[in-house]
């Protein structure tokens, strides 16, 4: 048996209950401080599984992180700054740096006879241009440059090879004049349930107040003649979906609804599509890009509806999930094909 087995036969009798009884209380609490498993080298866990807790002075009140990161910044702000060791005068000390000149090798020099050397020094950029596409150098030009030298018979390119980073130049295109509509006029209309009034387009106007909207929504409810009620880019949101929902439980007129580049969520498209049930005049249906993607729940509930639904016959989205895009492409199909049937009666 060897020395150090010897040592721990002296501890094999002795009794751990009896040692434990006889502890004091601050003993005890340093054993079980002690005993507590610590991972310090885990960065994931918290600070208090990472490291014992050392500190016994009770919190003097709740945290307030308002006012700590008032008081870090004010004593931040009294803070001395600490002067530069050399003061900056803004001398400039030193030699600028100029790269040598490489001098060519001669193996690697090439000569040319006096009339083409004579020739090639008065060449103008176009010209140079023009002589690099035929020898097929197409590496220092652009391929507008190049394709232009090889089909032309004349110089015309007038850029040069300096032009080699510079890209295309397109015509810039307009911005879409902006909605002319009058908001008020057009809610008159509608409560009037005028006539000569069969399409509502309020679209890319983005000041309008959510209670106007509202308003518009209500009045289309009554509405017998407006057939397309377009509200693209209004920055609407659940509160106008759910305003559009109620329109289309009572509304029997209306054929086309377009609420697409808005603020919806999945909450208010839902409230939309569950009220497309109920309604069997409709015919096209918009609600693509949105703030937020709906999520799998409403991809598959717009499934459910153009299954249900065989009056709607065009269907604005965009599915991000393979089950919901074929059930809805055979529902279309489907309801396109009922739709020329009926058609032909």
């Amino acid at each position: 048996m060897s020395s150090y087995q010897k040592e721990l036969e002296k501890y094999r009798d002795i009794d751990e209950d009896e040692i434990l009884r006889t502890l004091s209380p601050e003993e005890l609490e340093q054993l079980d401080c002690e005993l507590q498993e610590m991972d310090p080298e885990n960065m994931l866990l918290p600070a208090g599984l990472r490291q014992r807790d050392q500190t016994k002075k009770s919190p003097t009140g709740p945290l307030d992180r308002d006012a700590l990161l008032q008081y870090l910044e004010q004593q931040a702000l009294e803070v001395k700054e600490r002067d530069d060791l050399v003061p900056f005068t803004g001398e400039k000390k030193g030699k600028p740096y100029i790269q040598p000149k490489r001098e060519i090798p001669a193996e690697e020099q090439i000569t040319l006879e006096p009339e083409l050397e004579a020739a090639l020094a008065n060449a103008t950029d176009a010209e140079m241009c023009d002589i690099a596409a035929i020898l097929d150098m197409y590496t220092l030009m652009s391929n507008k440059q190049y394709y232009d030298a090889l089909c032309s018979g004349e110089i015309c390119n007038t850029e040069g090879i300096s032009s080699v980073v510079q890209p295309d130049k397109y015509k810039p295109v307009p911005d879409e004049p902006p909605n002319p509509t009058n908001i008020e006029e057009m809610l008159k209309r509608v409560r009037s349930n005028d006539k000569e009034l069969e399409e509502v387009n309020l679209n890319n106007i983005q000041d309008i107040p959510i209670a106007m909207l509202s308003e518009l929504c209500e009045a289309m409810k009554t509405n017998t003649y407006v057939r397309s009620f377009s509200l693209v880019a209004t920055r609407s949101g659940d509160p106008i979906a759910n305003a559009v929902a109620d329109m289309l439980r009572e509304n029997r007129s209306l054929q086309s609804l377009n609420i697409e580049s808005n603020f919806i969520s999945s909450t208010g498209l839902m409230a939309v599509l569950k009220a497309v049930r109920e309604n069997a005049t409709l015919t096209e249906l918009r609600v693509d890009n949105q703030r937020q993607w709906p999520g799998d729940a409403v991809e598959m509930e717009m499934a459910t509806v153009l299954e249900q639904c065989p009056s709607i016959v065009r269907f604005g989205y965009h599915f991000t999930q393979q089950g919901p895009r074929a059930r809805a492409a055979q529902a279309m199909t489907r309801n396109n094909e009922l739709r020329r049937q009926q058609k032909k009666r």
